[in-house]
């Protein structure tokens, strides 16, 4: 969260760790029809920068995949890897990125012809995606589509830095 302090130098902000806080947010969290996020504050909208997607995904043990808001992925529809590595999971209308934490993870449920992947095979596809690549997500096999990491916002109909939106409407 950043403060007017923060935003007016383009600092960071400090990170939320009050549990009903987040709660509230994740509770309020939406997308406007222009693909801004944001969460409602009684009549405020405050509205997100988003470092890659409107959501994280976190590995769960128990559950496989869960959103940055707790919920549990109950099936993963689509599958993209960018050109930079990360890995994009599509549920429903929710698009994630997995944590960089829990790439390492989820690497080993990466294939070529059934076949797991080596790193250096990895970074090849990373840089000419002429193979099928897929993830096993429990006993189903999903085909892995490279996407431009610069075009994420473009492919999934998401705004990333509504303020800067703003500032131009503005001018």
């Amino acid at each position: 969260m950043r403060d007017e302090a923060a935003q007016a130098t383009n600092q960071p902000g400090d990170i939320i760790r009050h549990e009903s806080l987040l709660a509230f947010i994740y509770r309020n969290y939406d997308c406007d029809s222009r693909g801004a996020w944001y969460f409602q504050n009684g009549p405020q909208r405050v509205y997100v920068e988003l470092e890659t997607t409107p959501f994280i995904a976190r590995t769960d043990p128990a559950l496989g995949f869960v959103l940055h808001d707790r919920t549990p992925v109950r099936e993963i529809d689509h599958v993209f890897m960018t050109d930079t590595g990360q890995l994009i999971i599509q549920s429903q209308q929710k698009i994630a990125m997995l944590d960089p934490s829990d790439l390492a993870h989820c690497l080993a449920m990466l294939c070529i012809n059934g076949e797991s992947i080596a790193d250096d095979d990895l970074l090849s596809w990373l840089s000419a995606p002429n193979q099928l690549l897929q993830m096993k997500v429990g006993q189903q096999f999903k085909s892995v589509e490279w996407v431009d990491s610069n075009q994420l916002q473009n492919r999934f109909g998401f705004i990333a830095h509504p303020s800067k939106l703003a500032q131009t409407s503005q001018s």
